[in-house]
């Protein structure tokens, strides 16, 4: 065992669990890919600036979970806690904007961090898939994320979870609920950091997950009761086209999320099967985030589905992915003449696509056949001196165990014929 373990609250991906995770970071990622998304990857570090000014300088990601840190240049950094102001900001720069073509689309896959304390389904290093849609208001892109990600979900065997449906209103409508939301707080028996927030944004004091707190909050003031014609059309028009494809949601008039950049659509993916941290993934729309970190305004919309949270709710709900094996065909030389002519025969198999793995080591058969075993293997290759006199190998069927000897020159097409 090493002297060093991961740092506490982070994991280590290892096969063969990993394999699950690659499965359901593709799941979600090809509907994307079917849908005009391009491939995004942006650093694991930004300036700290950025997240305080478009996460929000009031959130708990920033003011109590970020991991900030000053170079030896004395640049002022954070580890990503989250992926759209990163994403956002990669486009602004590369002027993606003004090719002409808007909305931008834009999907990423990666590690995020947070300082919290660790527990199940919760930890300081997660991955993430997300999806942006940027430079277009429109209610259509709204509505094809939550199905996309319905989709991808339910393409993995998902079935019980549920989505959260609210809208967080504009610039116009949101001053007006605000300013009567902050009224209510100010009779409520809070804490000091408490009231402070709801001076500063009280939308993060409805999205606080203390049984205290929430339980004054009922007869809280809800935002659609405030929300103006056009956000209250905009809105009505994502629920129709989301109706009109049959997608299940729940108006949940109290869901603000954790962000302070969200406007009008907003929405939660939740498992009920994974406790009080049930929420897999979730976004909105953010027209104003792009003018807060210095871009021109470019309404947008995203996503992003925890792959740590998801691979819990498949625990959850029994669901196991159908995952092949990562190598099909496992090959066997007994002796030094076998190692020459099997590794040939393993190396044109693999350029021909054919996930093929080596007995390495000098092992015996036996020890040889119990690694074929473990590989999962369809296929064994094995060949000894006898067979290489003969000119063959011997082809065995891993699971019928039936074995047959096939000419040297033969072995590869024989595999291919068998594997299809």
């Amino acid at each position: 065992m090493s002297t060093f373990q991961a740092p506490k609250g982070t994991y280590d991906l290892l096969p063969p669990n990993s394999a699950t995770y690659l499965a359901v970071r593709e799941a979600i990622a090809a509907p994307l890919r079917n849908s005009g998304y391009g491939y995004v990857e942006t650093p694991g570090f930004e300036n700290v600036e950025l997240f305080a000014r478009g996460v929000g300088e009031s959130t708990d990601i920033v003011t109590k979970e970020m991991y900030a840190f000053e170079t030896k240049g004395g640049d002022r950094l954070a580890l990503r806690p989250e992926g759209t102001a990163s994403v956002l900001r990669a486009a602004l720069e590369a002027n993606l904007h003004k090719a002409g073509n808007l909305p931008v689309k834009l999907w990423y896959s990666g590690s995020y961090y947070r300082y919290e304390r660790p527990q199940k389904g919760r930890y300081r290093h997660f991955s993430q898939v997300g999806a942006e849609a940027i430079g277009a208001e429109d209610p259509a892109l709204d509505a094809e994320l939550i199905i996309l990600a319905n989709d991808a979900y339910r393409s993995l065997g998902l079935r019980n979870f549920r989505i959260l449906l609210n809208s967080l209103g504009d610039q116009e409508c949101r001053p007006v609920y605000r300013a009567a939301l902050q009224d209510f707080l100010r009779g409520l028996d809070l804490d000091e950091d408490t009231l402070r927030r709801a001076e500063i944004n009280p939308l993060r004091v409805l999205d606080d997950k203390r049984d205290a707190v929430q339980k004054q909050l009922v007869g809280a003031p809800l935002l659609r009761d405030y929300l103006c014609d056009a956000c209250k059309a905009y809105h009505e028009e994502v629920r129709e086209l989301l109706n009109a494809e049959g997608v299940v949601y729940e108006d949940d008039p109290k869901l603000v999320r954790g962000l302070d950049y969200y406007t009008r659509t907003t929405f939660e993916f939740v498992h009920d099967g994974l406790g009080s941290q049930s929420a897999v993934g979730g976004g909105g729309r953010y027209d104003g985030l792009s003018e807060m970190i210095g871009g021109p305004a470019l309404p947008s919309v995203g996503w992003a589905l925890g792959v740590d949270r998801t691979v819990l709710a498949l625990e959850a709900e029994g669901v196991a992915l159908d995952i092949p094996s990562a190598t099909s065909v496992f090959a066997v030389p007994l002796g030094e003449e076998a190692r020459r002519v099997l590794f040939r025969v393993v190396t044109e198999l693999r350029r021909g696509g054919v996930a093929t793995d080596f007995s390495y080591g000098g092992k015996g058969l036996k020890g040889a056949m119990k690694n074929a075993n473990r590989s999962g293997a369809r296929l064994t290759i094995v060949a000894g001196e006898r067979d290489l006199a003969d000119g063959v190998v011997q082809l065995k069927d891993m699971e019928s165990g039936d074995q047959v000897a096939v000419p040297v020159a033969e072995v590869v097409e024989a595999v291919r014929a068998r594997l299809v």
